[in-house]
C-alpha cells in the first residue's frame, strides 16, 4: 500500500491511495485459469481531490487487477459517493456505512480509511504555522505521547505550550 498527496496549482489536493497484493505461489482461479506467483491479485487506486478544509470535491477509483475482473470493476462508479464527504468529519464511519457489504468493495473501502491520516500530514506544516502565527496552540499537541505537553518535543519546538511534568 502507498498513499501520496500532491498540492495542485489550483489550491486543491490530490490524494492517491494504491493497494497491490500478490501471492507467492501459483493458484487456480474460480474461472479455471492459473494466476502465477507474483502476478497482482488486486491492483487498485483511489484518487480523491480535496479542499484544504478536507471536503472531497472529486473521486475516482479503478482496478488495474481484480480477482473477478469486470464484476469487481462494476463498483467503481459507486465510489463517486466519496464526493461531498469530509476527511476530517466522520469520514471513516461514513465510508463504513455508505459502502457496507454489497454496496462496495471491502478492499477499496478499507484502503480509503487510511487517507485522512495522510491528508492531515500533508497539511500539518501549514496548519501548525497558521495556529502559531495566530497565537493558537498547534492542533497536534496532546494528540499522541510525543506531543504531550510535558514532552521534550514540545519543550524544544513549542516552548510556549510546554508544561513540566508534576511526577
Amino acid at each position: 500500500m502507498a498513499i501520496e498527496s500532491y498540492e495542485r496549482d489550483d489550491g486543491l489536493w490530490d490524494l492517491e491511495a494504491k493497494l497491490v497484493d500478490f501471492k507467492s505461489y501459483d493458484f487456480t482461479r474460480s474461472d479455471g485459469s492459473v494466476r502465477k506467483a507474483g502476478e497482482a491479485v488486486h491492483d487498485m487506486t483511489i484518487c480523491l481531490t480535496v479542499e484544504d478544509s478536507g471536503l472531497i470535491v472529486d473521486a475516482n477509483v479503478h482496478y488495474d487487477a481484480a480477482p473477478y475482473g469486470d464484476v469487481c470493476r462494476s463498483i467503481e462508479e459507486a465510489y463517486k459517493g466519496f464526493i461531498g464527504l469530509h476527511l476530517l468529519k466522520g469520514f471513516r464511519h461514513k465510508v463504513r456505512d455508505k459502502f457496507a457489504k454489497t454496496q462496495g468493495c471491502t478492499h477499496m473501502s478499507e484502503l480509503s480509511v487510511l487517507i485522512p491520516t495522510v491528508f492531515v500530514q500533508s497539511l500539518s506544516r501549514k496548519r501548525i504555522n497558521d495556529a502559531v502565527d495566530g497565537g493558537r496552540r498547534p492542533f497536534q499537541l496532546e494528540g499522541c505521547h510525543a506531543y504531550s505537553l510535558d514532552s521534550p518535543v514540545v519543550k524544544k519546538f513549542y516552548p510556549q505550550w510546554y508544561v513540566p511534568s508534576t511526577d
